[in-house]
């Protein structure tokens, strides 16, 4: 496969983005590319931001990193609720100090609004804690399916965009909606970059994904995920209300509580982890700046540096 000429302008530092389902080698390929380009990583993985959630997260540990400075692991404690605004305000601040440093940033995650949050021209609705205590207690009561069918009612585009089950995100959008007066679909991002830079995405079959993410899985399970969410829940993981739902991390806290054996919780987090991974690949094939790359490939770094080099004289 020939590398395709870069489009991006040679005035000002890009930013990378590595994108695409879980399991396909995003980590790998970024820490690649930061070294061919002069770069830094930035976590763009909702759950790679807590603290403590190193096997479940696949977080690669720091003697895998090839001495390629990392951005944004580690920084809230399990028992603190997700924000992507928050999110947004630290990894902005991140990629414009290696930018001004003239280094790359090279984002990499499968969280898809974190990716945007970041790329995109997009502002944050602020958030209400009473009416997110309200909304999330319903959620206990009721069940993800019944909340998103209100969604549904009051935001149709909004519904079709946000799984049925994912119940963070339903409650989210119904807060959105709730606060604004408006839809939830106003407050999306729209695919206007802030940065130039490029979007490379991996790109695998399905059989193929779904059997990596199995051994990805057992291979969490070998190294001490159980152990890792049983010391986590001596430390309020069960508080936190974005981390305790987090893919392995719920089934081990219903294991740990009698509900699942340790068998059918790991089972149950194959099954979740795949479906998650076809959700993470819709949401991304709607972008269609995204250049998809088989991570097969032998000479993906190669096609994939060739692609994120700027080119003089580019638009």
């Amino acid at each position: 496969m020939q590398p395709r000429m870069s489009k991006i302008s040679a005035s000002g530092t890009p930013v990378v983005a590595v994108v695409g389902p879980t399991a396909s080698g995003k980590s790998d390929l970024a820490i690649d590319l930061a070294i061919a380009l002069g770069g830094e990583v930035v976590n763009a993985d909702s759950m790679a931001l807590y603290r403590g959630m190193d096997v479940g997260t696949a977080k690669l540990p720091l003697g895998e990193r090839r001495g390629v400075p990392h951005h944004l692991y580690d920084i809230w404690d399990v028992t603190q609720t997700a924000s992507v605004a928050d999110y947004q305000e630290r990894a902005r601040r991140v990629v414009d100090d290696l930018r001004a440093a003239g280094r790359t940033p090279v984002l990499v995650g499968g969280s898809g609004l974190y990716v945007r949050a970041v790329l995109d021209h997009l502002e944050f609705p602020g958030t209400d804690p009473v009416v997110r205590a309200r909304l999330e207690s319903e959620l206990d009561d009721v069940g993800s399916g019944e909340l998103h069918r209100r969604l549904a009612r009051h935001d149709e585009a909004a519904a079709a965009t946000i799984h049925p089950s994912n119940g963070r995100r339903i409650v989210r959008a119904l807060e959105v909606i709730e606060i604004t007066g408006g839809p939830y679909t106003a407050t999306l991002p729209t695919p206007r970059d802030v940065y130039p830079g490029v979007q490379i995405g991996l790109d695998l079959p399905r059989p193929e994904l779904d059997a990596r993410i199995d051994l990805r899985v057992e291979g969490m399970w070998a190294n001490g995920l159980v152990e890792e969410v049983r010391r986590l829940a001596g430390h309020g993981l069960r508080e936190g209300v974005t981390a305790s739902r987090a893919l392995g991390y719920a089934q081990v806290l219903r294991h740990l509580d009698g509900e699942l054996t340790e068998s059918q919780a790991l089972e149950d987090t194959q099954r979740a982890t795949r479906r998650f991974a076809r959700r993470q690949d819709t949401w991304f094939r709607r972008d269609l700046r995204i250049h998809w790359l088989p991570p097969t490939t032998p000479d993906l770094t190669a096609i994939a540096t060739a692609l994120c080099t700027p080119t003089p004289g580019a638009p």
